[in-house]
């Protein structure tokens, strides 16, 4: 499987939300983009004998475990977990912000290490096997000069074996900002993303944050970046990225339709809670399936409500599916 084709397109790995259900309904609506899934801990899979978080429908490949960590060996360890479990693609978080990473040394606070970044995946690589390993960072963090910075640290990564790489136009500022603040705040820098793409051609390099549309993605690919991630616009508002991401990122030829998607998450749902699962867990990923059109909020509001109930079952699918419609039809008369 060609992963770096399939980077030309990909959708951010996001805490609580791109669990395995998210990543089935999303690949439903583009066969091609590249999937990536939360950020895993080393120690929870190497300590904490956590597993099942690796578990994944083959029907989401292609997809992509990303790791959080900042022991070279815990992370080797699972990597190799990793590879063992089916996963093509093996990325280090090196740009989280948040409190909960910091304490565990890792995330955004290792752009101020890239020597430890080198070691980390290197050992990565030693015990992944066919398993391509890739980084995802940010321009820097704090006082950090990022113009001096970034370079150093792709030159050490790519000294390491890496040759992908995903960045985060943006900085980290790691003390008076929450996450949320992170994403936000600092001042978006594409250009030294550009400039990064042309001062290591042989690198395979994506751009992250403040991506909300599929023309700012085809203007990046068409500026020379190899590949472009969406983040939070992908799962609000999954039908205008991901719906139409196959013909216009990838030259293919259909398009999704939602509807269609959201019926074919109805048998997904049944065979969720014949194994004891929540209709909840899987039908939250799905409220923004309609964003923008008529009778969204009344599809929004049903899944939402419905997915509460005891006796809630996959039939609130195509009930929010009717309702929507009947708003529809008389917003049109």
């Amino acid at each position: 499987m060609d992963l770096a084709r399939h980077a030309r397109l990909s959708v951010a790995p996001m805490m609580d939300w791109t669990d395995r259900h998210c990543r089935y309904f999303h690949r439903l609506l583009s066969k091609e983009t590249l999937l990536y899934t939360e950020m895993v801990t080393a120690p929870a899979l190497v300590h904490g004998g956590a597993l099942h978080l690796l578990r994944f429908d083959p029907a989401e490949q292609p997809v992509a475990l990303q790791l959080g960590g900042s022991v070279p060996s815990e992370l080797a360890q699972a990597a190799r977990l990793g590879a063992a479990h089916g996963y093509g693609e093996i990325n280090l978080n090196v740009g989280c912000p948040s409190d909960r990473v910091q304490s565990g040394a890792f995330g955004a606070v290792l752009m101020k290490d890239p020597g430890l970044v080198a070691d980390c995946v290197s050992a990565m690589a030693e015990t992944a096997g066919q398993a391509e390993i890739t980084v995802k960072c940010r321009i820097g963090v704090d006082d950090q000069v990022p113009d001096e910075i970034l370079p150093n640290f792709l030159e050490t990564i790519r000294a390491a074996g890496i040759r992908r790489v995903t960045i985060h136009a943006r900085m980290a500022w790691l003390k008076g900002l929450s996450p949320k603040e992170n994403r936000e705040v600092p001042p978006l820098n594409y250009p030294l993303v550009l400039e990064m793409k042309r001062a290591f051609p042989d690198l395979h390099i994506s751009v992250n944050g403040g991506i909300t549309s599929l023309d700012q993605a085809e203007t990046f690919l068409a500026e020379g970046l190899d590949g472009v991630m969406i983040g939070r616009s992908a799962y609000h508002a999954p039908a205008d990225i991901l719906a139409q991401a196959d013909a216009r990122i990838f030259g293919g030829q259909a398009r999704a339709d939602p509807v269609a998607v959201a019926q074919t998450m109805i048998p997904y749902v049944e065979h969720h809670l014949s194994e004891g699962g929540r209709v909840h867990s899987v039908t939250r990923h799905m409220l923004g399936l309609f964003a923008g059109r008529p009778g969204a909020r009344a599809w929004r509001r049903h899944l939402s409500e419905a997915a509460s109930r005891p006796e809630a079952d996959a039939r609130i699918i195509q009930e929010a599916l009717d309702l929507m419609h009947d708003v529809a039809s008389v917003a049109a008369e």
